[in-house]
């Protein structure tokens, strides 16, 4: 028989065959009370459990076991202690707080942020917390991938987003779930990526937006440990969305996909002085959230309201133990870490080298084997890409983003910095004494154009924000290519084409690990929109009618990534990958001519040649981003039989725009020309190397 007591350990709600045990962290609180719900909008708790604060609490920790209560029990707990904004205190023992380790939500019929916001009893408002057993969950022997990162094609995507369009094809009931993305699976196969970045999948509160939108991106977590109950075909049962995200990453597993969670660590949904009550400001606040001087106010190095104390003790194990959950007992493969450089901030906000949090993080045996992805900078102007943690942590590369960008709309002083970011931004890594290999490649992410916007608008449209456009950046590096917004000049379209393929062409052929945006490879358009995180709508969907219009795209995306993952073939048969190969290879620039490339301002071309002498063969890219042709001398070959091989042309509608070196074009005489605009592969092998 367990100890009605209870006891401290392990936080949250945890499931015994006679019941279940409670505990929960508050330091300052002067007293506690835990409550049961039948449903998430009543307005009256069926049960009410007062904790003496002498039986029932242990150091910091208030505990109790209840004999009988089983998985799918609502509960929240009432922290009652001091209200002294002035000394970081915000106690409020009419609200339900929901549970910091919870593994479940439930946000009812009636859940109101805004009751949250004001004083007075929010019980039938509030969200929930759910008991849940975990141990009822049959894995069938899965297990996280481990793939290396050189083998990796990440694809980023809302898990909503991606099939709650009418023209997904998947069930009714399953649009817009987690089990929506399992009927998908075949398509993330057929275009070749290995590993899916998913928006957050935490609970998050999906009022938080504008009048009449919802908080769509979900950059707004209320909960570390409960996925998103609105991704669930059940949005009654959080037990049972427990076990369709389960149900998920066991498919994508099977299919050999990856799984990456897109994870906020460094904000809540709390906001800031001004907003609601509904977990760890009311539990201990100073502790959760770096403050202002004055104690009242909160300090805000995200552009969120608030900050969590990412370093202090407290905070700290929330996180580990949050992430060790994610990987020992939903299985996932990795993270992103959203504006990870808080980690890098103390208490009172001020950066500090050889932040905690990250070390252990890095080190932590249960983690050992999961890939970590640092977005590595902060709204409060924290930098530290190239710099973030020690060799584990890979990084996004803002100015791998910005610098493909500017080459490909031919802006001035960009070849220089194309060159550096096509092999692995050494300038940005090697500074940091890393080796190659760090940088996580994109163009387009969730947070700015889409690539097919990216090609078609000079400027942001995001009136449907209700912000009258004054939301999202304004640094687009973006180009119509002749007219703004969507056009039926075949010019301007085919001029966007090729530059599509040209921005896919960089990113999958740089070393580095290349990230690809949900619909990219398919033209997804949100009609100008550069900061859709509040519109959960078509503008955000996923358009499966796009697959057959832009069929072209996606089949040029399909084969670069092929490409990647098989640059070459050793003589034993086995792939080698693009970054295996280039690591191996002897690298020479050139221009339009030989061995004279040209780094001035005024450059708009570049060529490269990968002499893999191992493999006995030679890869050539020529890159022109000028408005006129221009003519590169090749290579010579040995012998005069020898002929190139063209393998990707972006300027060449398909099947030619690109082919393997087996069904590639043969290439007459020394030179190339490379249309406006396009990029340009070609192979040779000698006589006794294997072609690819």
């Amino acid at each position: 028989m367990r100890d009605p007591a209870g006891r401290p350990d392990p936080l949250g709600a945890t499931v015994f065959p006679e019941g279940t045990n409670f505990s929960i962290f508050s330091a300052s609180a002067r007293g506690m009370q835990l409550v049961l719900f039948d449903h998430a909008d009543d307005r009256v708790a069926a049960g009410t459990i007062t904790l003496d604060p002498v039986r029932n609490r242990t150091s910091h920790y208030w505990h109790i076991f209840l004999p009988g209560i089983k998985p799918g029990q609502l509960y929240g707990y009432r922290a009652d202690g001091p209200r002294d904004p002035a000394a970081g205190q915000r106690f409020d023992p009419q609200k339900v707080l929901i549970d910091p380790y919870g593994k479940g939500v439930s946000v009812g019929r009636n859940y109101s942020r805004a009751a949250a916001c004001i004083a007075g009893d929010n019980a039938s408002t509030s969200m929930k917390s759910v008991v849940a057993d975990l141990s009822l969950f049959d894995w069938e022997n899965d297990k996280p991938i481990n793939r290396a990162f050189r083998d990796t094609v990440i694809y980023e995507m809302h898990v909503a987003g991606f099939t709650r369009h009418p023209s997904s094809g998947v069930n009714t009931a399953n649009r817009g779930t987690y089990l929506g993305v399992v009927e998908k699976i075949p398509y993330l196969q057929s275009l070749g990526i290995t590993a899916v970045e998913l928006l957050p999948v935490f609970q998050f509160d999906s009022a938080d937006a504008p009048s009449g939108l919802a908080n769509y991106w979900g950059y707004d977590p209320v909960s570390f440990f409960a996925p998103h109950l609105a991704y669930s075909t059940n949005a009654d049962n959080p037990v049972a969305c427990l076990d369709e995200l389960r149900m998920m990453v066991k498919a994508l597993h099977r299919a050999g996909i990856e799984v990456i969670l897109d994870v906020v660590y460094n904000h809540t949904a709390e906001g800031d002085e001004h907003g609601p009550t509904l977990c760890f400001r009311g539990l201990e606040n100073n502790f959760y959230y770096i403050l202002e001087e004055d104690r009242a106010h909160y300090a805000d190095f995200t552009g969120t309201g608030n900050t969590l104390k990412s370093n202090h003790s407290v905070v700290k194990r929330l996180i580990l133990d949050s992430l060790k959950y994610w990987v020992s007992e939903m299985h996932v493969d990795g993270f992103r870490f959203d504006l990870a450089s808080i980690f890098s901030r103390g208490d009172s906000g001020e950066p500090e080298l050889n932040a905690p949090i990250i070390w252990e993080i890095d080190s932590d045996p249960v983690l050992a084997g999961t890939k970590l992805i640092a977005e590595a900078w902060d709204s409060g102007g924290l930098y530290q890409v190239g710099s973030f943690g020690q060799d584990k942590w890979k990084e996004w590369n803002g100015a791998y983003r910005d610098d493909v960008k500017g080459f490909l709309k031919a802006d001035s002083n960009t070849a220089w910095k194309l060159h550096e970011r096509i092999i692995g931004s050494p300038d940005i890594y090697k500074s940091g004494h890393r080796p190659t290999g760090q940088s996580i490649n994109y163009v387009t992410c969730h947070d700015g154009f889409t690539l097919n916007d990216l090609v078609s608008f000079n400027s942001k449209h995001n009136d449907q924000n209700r912000s009258q456009n004054s939301d999202g950046t304004d640094a687009n590096l973006s180009w119509n290519c002749g007219a703004e917004g969507p056009s039926t000049n075949s010019d301007v379209e085919c001029l966007r084409i090729q530059q599509i393929k040209n921005f896919f062409a960089l990113t999958l052929l740089s070393v580095g690990t290349p990230m690809l945006l949900m619909g990219d490879e398919v033209r997804r358009t949100q009609q100008g929109n550069n900061n859709a995180y509040c519109l959960d709508s078509e503008v955000s969907w996923f358009d499966w009618n796009l697959c057959k219009t832009n069929a072209e795209i996606f089949r040029f995306v399909q084969e670069l990534i092929r490409l990647r993952l098989h640059f070459d073939r050793r003589t034993s048969g086995n792939a080698i990958p693009l970054e295996d190969y280039i690591c191996d290879a002897h690298i020479k620039w050139h221009g339009t001519a030989l061995d004279k490339p040209d780094w001035s301002g005024d450059s708009h071309s570049i060529a490269v040649a990968f002499h893999n002498h191992a493999q006995n063969n030679v890869r050539y890219i020529a890159i022109n981003s000028y408005w006129n042709k221009l003519e590169f001398e090749l290579p010579p070959l040995p012998g005069s039989s020898s002929r190139w091989i063209r393998m990707i042309d972006t300027s060449l509608g398909s099947p030619d725009d690109i082919a393997d070196a087996a069904r590639g074009s043969e290439v007459m005489g020394s030179t190339y020309v490379v249309n406006p605009h396009s990029i340009v592969m070609l192979h040779f092998a000698s006589p006794s190397g294997d072609a690819q």
